[in-house]
């Protein structure tokens, strides 16, 4: 509770102060896809057209926040009570209603506040806030203007005020400014500490909505033992580590004491901002899919009097963009109104399933089929950070050979040599233009299971690339691996699939293609995207939250590049990678898919996910200080890492300025009490299960907390957008990255065989991901792979006073114009014909790290977090 401080406002003095809040459930959910689009208007039509009056909702909310149904007490930065925390005062409501109040964004309301102020209560460095309306409400900002000899204070708040007379709890907001702990003003030092006590809780009990409380679990509630369908649990283990996500605390099923029941996913109630923004659609829009959409839209499918389970050729596959599928009279009778769906589902009469034109084919149409596409979206498609330079011949495993056997490909010379445009295998490794995408090792421990679900037939691939003399790259041979029949023990079964142009084996090219890209699809999925950003980014924001006060410069600097990534990965635990969920649908592990990450997650190295680090550890470059960043690239035309490593230099010099300001010595590194507890953190509780590593950084020097820094800030944007908006651009064509595989390649004298030599449009369409299946993963990719409309981009805030310190906000601003740079650069080589790889042969400019972006699917824009 707080303490009232009386007498120490009587001398006439006003400070004025402005409260910008915003209301909860203010309007219809319908009418939110008006507001997504900046449209608040008197009036706003739903998805279905239904007329919603915004502005009298809004209205009727900022009438029943005014008399005392809010108050404000200002705590002194400056002056201490006898217990020597800050001096409160006396309890302040807000008055009147400002409608006019500029800069109001959209459902925000400003009230006027009017505080008595007194030169003995000093400067005010925190307030405290007490909701007496029958609702939450969401608190935006609270200025304070005019304050005697110091201007104007800013507080950004961002956070949920619940009822205090139900919870009885205070809510503490602190000032802009920032301070180290051990400059902290003395008055605010135990408010700072309490701050973080609460943040962190006790590690006890089952967490409530209301709730803002950071703690560490096990992924432990993806299976269903209770309904017959467990999963493993991961992470605690040596067999299953995993990174930890946000404790939920939830009933144990009784069938496995150690896992968590299905149901609601908690989040800290301020990662959760209800339906208030545009990205809250997209991720109302996933879990509506998944819970209400698929399972009406599988009966359709199944149902052959709407429409074949299966596609007959390649234009009935297009067809799915060029005039949709009919789906049932009543289907839009059984669906709730989605705003994230409404560009999919036409409800205007003709009931169709559309799905928008993929980037892929929006010029040319099936050049998707030729090789040197193929081999160009192994860098500079949505999966670009996994092929390395070829080093040894032939290719090895690290697999365990006791358990799998002799994993030695049996790719040959000869069989390279025959389109290497009369270079020898030696000369090409020597000279580096020998490269290997080898999903080998992720894939063959899990082919025997895989390969028991009921339509799975895959194979682990290795496909060689050559680097051609023109700097585009072509696939050289496809190896093709399944196990044994006795056993995994004895090794793969394996046969080596060289290209062709005509006949029969120009079809097997192709299908060999299909199997690489099925591996590519659910390593991309899994792993690139889910386990590499997603899910190891989360204990950073865990650990953020528990031990950086908001006053820390490091928490300033990293807590925009978390917006949002607690709330996604609970939806994603809910809908996406859960048993039986989307991902286990429609990508080719199944219910081994979130097992796999695991498996991958045992090799992950935190430092190795800077780019440079990265391009150096996959022999693609080499340390050279004459080189733009350092670094010389082995292929020049590297979409990715061309453009990557702009930018990641960009971050870093930006996080080295920023760091220098706060940090003059190592010392100061050292004697960071918060800073020091929060690596700490990261390491031996976020990702405990790998805290005996050597490599992570000792957090003792100036270096480490800009590399650390510098990391989780590329991880979290550039690299997110990398893995993910590119989805739908090159996966919503399912003929160019399927995601399933149902039928090894059919061998002579079956009836396969002849079907594959009379149609090899069949032939591969039964072989890659069936309708409903295609449907599943186009629906949900579409969704990933848009920008919503408040999207904040790298180098922008979503306040320009989120710090007082001038210094600070100067870096911030260089930094931004070097991002903006740097997309000049960016147009500058796409338009750059003898580029090739920039644009392929289906000509599509590599635009996934052009740092801003309009809204929807875009191909380009590098938000500041993974929030979608």
């Amino acid at each position: 509770m707080s303490r009232l401080i009386g007498g120490l406002f009587d001398n006439g003095q006003k400070i004025k102060g402005t409260v910008v809040l915003m209301p909860k459930n203010v309007l219809d959910f319908n009418a939110l896809t008006s507001i997504a689009k900046g449209s608040v208007t008197d009036t706003a039509k739903n998805v279905f057209g239904t007329v919603v009056d915004v502005a009298g909702s809004l209205v009727d909310a900022a009438t029943a926040f005014a008399g005392k149904n809010i108050s404000l007490q200002l705590i002194s930065a400056t002056q201490a009570d006898a217990s020597g925390k800050g001096k409160v005062g006396s309890k302040t409501y807000v008055e009147k209603h400002l409608p006019t109040f500029p800069t109001l964004g959209a459902q925000q309301l400003a009230f006027r506040i009017s505080f008595d102020w007194d030169a003995k209560f000093g400067i005010p460095g925190a307030f405290y806030i007490q909701n007496y309306t029958t609702d939450e409400f969401f608190l935006v900002s609270v200025l304070l203007e005019d304050i005697p000899n110091h201007g104007t204070i800013h507080f950004d708040c961002n956070s949920w005020i619940y009822n205090f007379n139900k919870y009885k709890k205070d809510r503490i907001f602190f000032v802009n400014d920032t301070y180290l702990p051990g400059a902290t003003p003395a008055p605010l030092v135990k408010y700072r500490q309490e701050e973080l006590e609460t943040l962190r809780g006790d590690g006890t009990g089952k967490r409530q909505e209301q709730d803002r409380i950071y703690d560490y679990d096990v992924y432990n509630d993806l299976g269903n033992p209770d309904g017959g369908d467990p999963r493993p649990i991961l992470g605690g283990s040596i067999i299953h580590p995993y990174p930890r996500r946000v404790r939920t605390g939830r009933e144990r099923t009784r069938t496995d004491p150690n896992s968590e029941k299905p149901g609601a996913i908690y989040v800290p109630r301020d990662e959760n901002f209800g339906h208030l923004k545009s990205s809250d659609f997209i991720m109302y829009g996933i879990k509506s899919l998944s819970q209400n959409v698929l399972p009406l839209l599988k009966s359709a499918i199944f149902d052959l009097r709407i429409t074949s389970s299966e596609f007959k050729n390649f234009e009935d596959v297009r067809s799915l963009y060029e005039g949709g599928i009919k789906l049932p009279t009543d289907f839009f009778s059984q669906i709730s109104p989605v705003p994230a769906l409404k560009e999919l589902f036409r409800s205007d009469g003709e009931n169709v399933l559309q799905f928008p034109l993929p980037h892929v084919i929006q010029v040319k149409r099936s050049e998707w089929m030729t090789d040197e596409e193929f081999a160009r979206e192994v860098i500079a498609g949505v999966n670009p950070n996994v092929f390395r330079l070829l080093q040894e011949f032939p290719p090895k495993s690290s697999l365990d050979p006791s358990l799998y056997g002799d994993q030695t490909s049996t790719i040959a010379r000869e069989q390279l040599e025959i389109n290497m445009d009369g270079v020898t295998v030696t000369q090409a490794l020597s000279a580096k233009r020998l490269f290997i995408l080898d999903y080998q090792d992720a894939f063959f421990p899990y082919l025997t299971r895989i390969n028991s679900l009921p339509v799975a037939r895959a194979y682990a691939t290795r496909t060689i690339l050559f680097l051609k003399d023109d700097g585009t790259l072509k696939p050289l041979a496809i190896e093709l691996s399944k196990p044994h029949p006795g056993g995994d023990n004895l090794g793969p079964v394996s046969k080596v699939v060289l290209p062709a142009i005509d006949g029969v084996d120009s079809t097997i090219w192709l299908l060999a293609k299909a199997h690489v890209v099925v591996n590519d699809s659910g390593y991309h999925q899994l792993m690139s995207h889910w386990l590499n950003t997603h899910a190891v980014m989360e204990p950073f924001a865990i650990a953020t939250n528990r031990q950086l006060s908001v006053l820390h410069p490091v928490y300033k600097l990293l807590y925009p590049h978390y917006r949002d990534t607690i709330n996604i990965n609970g939806l994603a635990r809910q809908s996406l990678i859960n048993a039986g969920g989307i991902i286990e649908q429609s990508f080719l592990p199944g219910k081994y898919s979130i097992e796999m990450s695991s498996a991958v997650y045992k090799n992950w190295v935190f430092t190795d996910q800077a780019l440079p680090a990265d391009l150096v550890k996959r022999g693609l470059a080499t340390e050279d200080p004459s080189a733009p960043h350092g670094l010389r690239l082995v292929i020049e035309d590297y979409p990715y890492a061309v453009d990557g490593l702009e930018i990641w230099d960009a971050i870093k010099s930006w996080v080295k300025e920023y760091v220098s300001l706060y940090y003059p010595t190592d010392v100061a590194i050292q004697q960071d009490t918060e800073l020091q507890a929060w690596w700490k953190e990261v390491v031996e509780k976020g990702h405990a299960d790998l805290k005996d590593k050597p490599w992570w950084p000792k957090m003792k020097t100036i270096e480490d907390l800009i590399q650390s820094c510098s990391i989780i800030i590329w991880t979290a944007s550039a690299l997110h957008s990398a893995v993910n908006f590119g989805q739908y651009p090159y996966g919503g064509y399912i003929l160019n990255r399927p995601t399933l595989s149902r039928r090894f390649i059919p061998e002579p004298g079956t009836p396969e065989y002849d079907e594959m030599v009379a149609d090899y449009q069949k032939a591969y369409l039964k072989t890659i991901t069936p309708k409903y299946e295609t449907l599943v993963d186009l629906s949900v990719i579409e969704i990933l792979s848009r920008h919503a409309s408040d999207e904040i981009y790298l180098g922008q805030r979503d306040t320009p006073n989120w710090t007082t310190d001038n210094k600070a906000l100067e870096a911030f601003k260089r930094f931004g114009s070097k991002l903006t740079e740097i997309e000049s650069k960016i147009n500058t080589r796409n338009s750059d014909p003898s580029l090739r790889n920039r644009h392929g042969p289906v000509q599509l400019p590599y635009t996934l790290l052009h740092r801003s972006s309009d809204e929807g699917l875009t191909f380009r824009g590098i938000p500041n977090s993974i929030s979608i």
